[in-house]
């Protein structure tokens, strides 16, 4: 990769991955309110959470740290474990925007799925890659499907290195794995209208995908979650006082 700075690759995170991509390439696709305030070249990772995230990062984030506040678990193991990456390049400035973070606007402070999509991570699907529309009115949301796991993923934040251009980084592609028009339009209306039952994310062959005890766990109402853990609610809000 050549760029005005070389940098070490960062480091994966447990059951984790991060795709390079250009502050630019995002920019460029979005209108001004969704800008990264961010040179076009600046270097970023679109970060991944993958099926093994839950036993591999989640579970045992949870056993070493229950004994202070949790109160949301994968949030805390994220951001755990992206401090961690940071601590690798003491002495670059890197900056984190989390997925679950806005800004006073109400906007979220990045576009989750369209980073993926721009950084050739997943295929980001929506109303407009269908050429007959069958929706009329009806608001549809666009979904994105990564080639190996299909839905059974979550993208959880960037990483970014204001100090570090990379004009010269190659853009690549999503791979599109929904390649046909009657599959999209079964993967938005699945997506849209049945996404409890999940099965969207199987709209293609996977490699991978949840436990079922992890599938049990994202099925459960987030207060009611603590106790999949191990962990009690009672516990974690008596921590607080």
């Amino acid at each position: 990769m050549r760029g005005k700075t070389q940098i070490k690759k960062a480091p994966a995170t447990r059951a984790s991955s991060g795709v390079l991509t250009d502050v630019g390439w995002y920019n460029a696709i979005l209108q001004p309110a969704f800008h990264l305030p961010y040179p076009d070249d600046t270097l970023a990772f679109v970060v991944l959470s993958t099926p093994s995230m839950f036993d591999k990062a989640l579970k045992p984030f949870v056993n070493k740290e229950r004994l202070k506040i949790i109160r949301d678990p994968v949030d805390q193991c994220v951001s755990h474990h992206l401090s961690r990456v940071k601590e690798k390049f003491p002495d670059q400035k890197v900056d984190i925007i989390f997925d679950y973070e806005i800004l006073p606007s109400r906007k979220p402070k990045f576009l989750a799925q369209t980073a993926a999509h721009v950084a050739g991570a997943a295929y980001y699907y929506q109303r407009k890659d269908v050429k007959l529309d069958p929706w009329g009115k009806k608001k549809i949301y666009g979904v994105c499907i990564h080639p190996k796991y299909g839905g059974w993923f979550a993208i959880r934040g960037l990483l970014l290195f204001p100090d570090i251009q990379v004009p010269f980084l190659e853009q690549f592609a999503p791979v599109d794995c929904v390649s046909t028009e009657e599959k999209r339009i079964e993967l938005l209306e699945q997506f849209n209208f049945h996404w409890q039952d999940g099965r969207y994310r199987d709209i293609i062959e996977v490699k991978e995908r949840y436990s079922e005890e992890q599938k049990a766990y994202f099925a459960t109402p987030p207060a009611e979650r603590f106790r999949l853990l191990g962990l009690t609610q009672e516990a974690q809000r008596s921590t607080f006082h």
